[in-house]
């Protein structure tokens, strides 16, 4: 409905020329026209409203700087509350326009859902009215006269003569990542006010940003009614329904529901158009959106513990004594990381130990007076090189740490989770050992012995010889001096292409260079690692200055180490020679995920949350990579899921690709093959596999409650534990009428998994799983929570169509538009301080254990909130990364 200024006619039932305030008033239908001749101070505004046959009538005293209500006749009591909002701020100009007919749209939608019959208007009871004003939110952020003075300063620099164009207009309000939305805003609000022009002046975008952040949920309905409603005739037919589907698809990157728009179009007008209309008006959209969800996405936690828990003072207090502050945080840090640091200040000791005798060693020695700390410096720095050379190949020998960690009890008290990272320091502590033995020697030992007297040098006769070094070029050309040189070359490569940034192809090279780098590069480069052995035993054995075997301790420090090593290779080769596995199926899914189902290899075991090694000779006979399985102990075949990130997943990706052909319409997947036992049978390449391995999701069985995190791809490992935790409830069940299992249940009895992905085609990685535990866990021990990134979370606009048919559609048949399966999708990323908080509260007195699998930038988060909840609730919580 528009207001229209007039300033030679009206239309009035009633009008009283002996006051200086003139009313007017007119039907609901029509108009409200307002007279403005000759009434520069001061005018009366009427609107009456016909309800059946009583009529709502409000008279309004506008002045240049106020607005009044004068008299209202007839409505109810939320007539006049709405009437008064009038009153609250002074209005001018345009405002007071926008004003007065924001009141007369919220009057007439009133008054007309009380005339439609025999329709019942929707109760706005507390928790439909509460969650209804979280919805169909515009803006989100930058809201009222704070949020306009950034509009401004944007329309300033965007406008053109004074005028914004339609198509700066997301950009200038903020919505710079839905612009075919913002577009659409854009002439819904210009179609309310009569505008024709596709570029608004300043005045008229600040009206527009009254009307989008307006928080009253009426005024947010009506505006999302305006953009659907396109010829403005205040109905909506199954085709301006479809429109705005697909534009809220687009606007959220669901692919899948633009492809099905004209369903779930035709599933709204079922809906709501019970009587066939082929239309439907704006309480129908009322309606949907304050009707209880079908299934809450909101996290319900019993009242009772909840305020036992917030009695607990989960907010962190800060201490006001530095000194303490700092004690409780190193105790914490203790608490929290007492097994790295035992190990760390062992493995340091050990290094300063090492080097502190050989440096007082060399310090009494002869050479001393020619080449001082000089040759102590090199010599401390060769002993801990020798032994961190020793010691680096130990985290990377998989299968005596698998064994270890799963048939021992040191687990306890020795983090094999960081084995990697201790590889790493261990790596590091190499650089600084090279780094002073080659510096020392090349700096300072070698020219201090060349320009030493005859005096001095007497006493190296027996290391240098009776014919003294005469050049530099000497040192370098002997067998210690060309294998050091070497050995540091190499290193330095190996180092480098080690590097994340290197081996994951995150800097922007010239492709030239780049070709040089990728995961490729680093494991070739690691290879190395073979010839820079031999190199070290040789640097080793030629010493200058030792000269007796015994004194030449570097094999002695590298020959238990080496020779674990070297059984633990023939071993890898020896198991994987006879583990070539059969391919059972094939399936490529969105995201660039690459399924493939093999036989299970005769005797193998092994946990859900371990990994194996898969080599295909076709891509790389040399290169073995590492994949979480996916499938069950339970289950009778192999399962991993592979996303093609780098070169050689890409290429086998391809190859696999080659043999699919499309699915059938119950099936998943982009491409798919079943290899059955018929004749016609593609050539698959040939896989062999390595494994299993030990990883930190491999604990799980000794927690009773499980919170399962994972981004993306990192799921993998968790949804084998999963489908394990099924299993062992259908084991459980078994047991309890009186069938045997071989198999041993274990203790977890509850598990909550998250999975947070950025595409919807990610979620048919594992639809199989994710409607099997929806089916059959009808106790609701694995509670299944899925979030999708790319859709805008729930409450903002962009969404709110979304949201609707996915009540709709859950409602109906029970299957989720966004994900394809029996689980709900919640939207946007979870609030994780919530996600602990629920846990605790339904687990008091237990210890959690929390795995996280995907990118790094989410695992300090999720440690801190763990540890928080831990220290602050009787819930402990227990956490366990494994970074992608």
């Amino acid at each position: 409905m528009e207001i229209h200024h007039s300033k030679h006619e009206s239309w009035s039932d009633t009008e009283s020329t002996s006051s200086s305030r003139v009313g007017y008033s007119g039907p609901l239908s029509g108009p409200i026209l307002v007279n403005n001749a000759n009434k520069k101070h001061s005018s009366k505004k009427s609107a009456r409203f016909k309800d059946g046959d009583e009529y709502v009538e409000i008279t309004l005293d506008i002045r240049e700087d106020s607005v009044s209500v004068q008299n209202i006749k007839g409505g109810d009591p939320e007539t006049a509350m709405l009437a008064t909002k009038l009153e609250k701020r002074p209005s001018f100009g345009s405002q007071l326009s926008f004003k007065i007919r924001q009141v007369s749209q919220e009057l007439k939608r009133m008054t007309s859902m009380k005339a439609a019959a025999p329709f019942n208007r929707a109760d706005r009871n507390k928790s439909g009215a509460a969650r209804a004003l979280r919805g169909l939110k515009f803006m989100t952020k930058n809201v009222g006269t704070e949020g306009w003075s950034e509009i401004e300063s944007r329309f300033d620099e965007l406008s053109v003569n004074g005028s914004l164009p339609k198509s700066l207009f997301g950009q200038c309000i903020g919505m710079n990542e839905s612009k075919e939305f913002a577009e659409e805003l854009f002439e819904a609000l210009a179609r309310r006010r009569g505008i024709t022009s596709s570029a608004v002046n300043k005045a008229q975008l600040r009206e527009f940003w009254e009307q989008i952040t307006d928080q009253s949920f009426d005024a947010r309905l009506q505006t999302f009614f305006d953009m659907v409603d396109k010829d403005a005739d205040g109905r909506i037919t199954e085709e301006e329904v479809k429109e705005i589907i697909t534009l809220s698809a687009s606007a959220n990157k669901l692919s899948k529901i633009q492809e099905c728009a004209e369903e779930y179009a035709a599933l709204i007008m079922e809906e709501l158009d019970k009587d066939n209309l082929g239309y439907i008006e704006i309480y129908n959209l009322e309606t949907l959106l304050l009707q209880a969800p079908s299934q809450s996405t909101n996290l319900v936690t019993d009242s009772r513990i909840l305020s036992r828990l917030l009695s607990e003072k989960l907010v962190p207090t800060k201490e006001k004594n530095p000194i303490k502050r700092w004690g409780r945080g190193l105790a914490y840090f203790s608490e929290d990381n007492w097994k790295r640091i035992w190990v760390l200040a062992l493995w340091f000791s050990i290094c300063a130990g090492l080097f502190t005798w050989k440096f007082i060693q060399y310090r009494h020695r002869a050479v001393f007076d020619v080449m001082g700390y000089c040759v102590t410096t090199a010599k401390g720095a060769a002993e801990t090189t020798k032994f961190n050379m020793a010691i680096i190949l130990l985290p990377v020998c998989r299968n005596t740490i698998t064994w270890l960690r799963s048939r021992t009890k040191l687990g306890v008290v020795v983090p094999f989770d960081d084995n990697i990272n201790f590889h790493k320091v261990v790596a590091w502590g190499i650089a600084v050992g090279v780094g002073l033995h080659a510096g020392a020697h090349l700096t300072c030992d070698f020219p201090r012995l060349l320009h030493a007297t005859d005096d001095e040098y007497e006493p190296m006769e027996q290391f240098f010889g009776e014919e003294r070094p005469n050049n530099y070029w000497w040192f370098v050309k002997g067998t210690e001096g060309w294998t050091g040189v070497t050995m540091v070359v190499l290193m330095a490569i190996a180092y480098t292409l080690a590097q994340p940034w290197f081996r994951r192809n995150r800097l922007n090279l010239p492709k030239p260079i780049k070709k040089l780098t990728g995961f490729n590069a680093f494991w070739y480069s690691h290879h190395l690692f073979i010839i820079v052995y031999a190199l070290f035993i040789v640097h080793g054995y030629y010493l200058y200055l030792s000269k007796k075997w015994y004194k030449k301790t570097t094999w002695m420090y590298l020959a238990v180490p080496m020779l674990l090593y070297a059984c633990e290779r023939l071993i890898r080769a020896f198991r994987s020679g006879y583990k070539s596995v059969k391919i059972l199926k094939v399936a490529v899914y969105p995201g660039n995920v690459l399924s493939l189902h093999m036989s299970k290899p005769q005797g193998f075991k092994y946990t859900s949350g371990q990994y194996i090694f898969v080599n295909c000779a076709d891509v790389s006979p040399f290169q073995w990579h590492p994949f979480s399985i996916t499938s069950a102990p339970g289950d009778d075949y192999l399962s991993i899921h592979i996303r093609t990130l780098g070169d050689w997943t890409s290429q086998l990706k391809a190859l696999f690709s080659k043999v699919c052909q499309p699915p059938s319409v119950d099936q998943s997947g982009l491409l798919r093959a079943d290899i059955g036992k018929g004749e016609n049978k593609p050539r698959l390449p040939k896989l062999l596999i390595d494994g299993p391995y030990g990883a930190p999701a491999q604990d799980y069985k000794k927690y009773d409650v499980l919170l399962l995190v994972g981004l993306g791809i990192g799921a993998t490992p968790l949804i084998s534990i999963v489908k394990d935790v099924l299993n062992n409830i259908k084991q459980q069940n078994e047991i309890e009428e009186g069938v045997k299992n071989k198999r041993k249940p274990f203790a977890t009895k509850r598990a909550y998994f998250y999975w947070v992905t950025r595409e919807q085609g990610s979620f048919e990685w594992f639809r199989g799983v994710m409607n099997e535990v929806a089916e059959y866990d009808r106790d609701r021990m694995i509670e299944l929570h899925n979030y999708c990134t790319s859709v805008y979370e729930e409450g903002d606009a962009r969404s709110a169509l979304i949201t609707m048919l996915q009540s709709l559609q859950h409602a109906k048949s029970g299957v989720d538009i966004v994900s394809g399966t029996q689980v709900k999708t919640h939207f946007a990323r979870p609030n994780w301080h919530k996600v602990f908080k629920h846990v605790a509260v339904n687990h008091t007195d237990k210890r959690v254990g929390v795995f996280y699998c995907g990118a790094p930038g989410l695992t300090g988060e999720l440690r801190r909130l763990a540890q928080e909840f831990s220290r602050k609730t009787s819930t402990k919580f227990d956490f366990h990364k494994e970074n992608f």
